[in-house]
């Protein structure tokens, strides 16, 4: 962080100020970036298992593939998937709440026998299939957050804060510098006053 320095009180306040607000955030962020963490790790172990329950699914329903290619598949129509949203650490997620299916009427006698039993497992695999979706929405958007949130830690801990010390501590020393100066050049005039004085 490159900072424009210039040696007077003002500067130095207008620093001292920025550092002080600096390094009361910092808590907060590391806060919310292992809370983000946290999320990521049960956001990721919660997709494996929505994956996990996604493809069981798919191996109950393969002794069927060679009859997916016959069905209907306009007999399950999906209406909503239905998430909810929850702040996490001050960002919105989704949370899957399910599917809405609409199952159209259809006579049994014009169709093979087997659809209806084929539409709950069509349902149950449209609600694994948006599941896993949405985990994985889920996951990149806490990422994302996490990744951001990581920066800016590392900002402020690496780079603003050094930067602001070393300035501060910059701006001081030639300050007392300055003063320092001053009261021996005052010294060296009183002294040079007191001997013109003197007869």
């Amino acid at each position: 962080m490159k900072l424009q320095i210039k040696y007077n009180k003002t500067v130095l306040r207008e620093f001292q100020k920025k550092l002080a607000i600096r390094q009361k955030a910092l808590p907060t962020l590391k806060n919310k970036e292992a809370a983000l963490r946290a999320m990521v790790f049960e956001t990721r172990r919660e997709l494996e298992e929505a994956t996990m329950a996604y493809r069981n699914v798919l191996k109950q329903t393969e002794p069927w593939k060679v009859l997916w290619n016959e069905f209907d598949f306009s007999l399950l129509k999906v209406l909503q998937i239905k998430v909810s949203k929850n702040k996490v650490a001050g960002i919105l997620i989704p949370r899957f709440e399910g599917v809405e299916t609409e199952r159209q009427e259809f006579a049994l006698t014009a169709v093979p026998d087997w659809f209806s039993d084929g539409l709950p497992e069509m349902q149950t695999l449209l609600e694994a299939m948006a599941q896993c979706r949405v985990q994985e929405e889920r996951l990149a958007l806490l990422e994302d957050a996490r990744k951001k949130a990581t920066q800016k830690v590392n900002l402020y801990e690496k780079v603003q804060i050094p930067s602001l010390e070393a300035a501060i501590r910059q701006i001081k020393r030639y300050l007392e510098d300055e003063d320092n100066l001053s009261k021996a050049a005052q010294k060296l005039l009183k002294t040079k006053m007191q001997k013109t004085e003197q007869p």
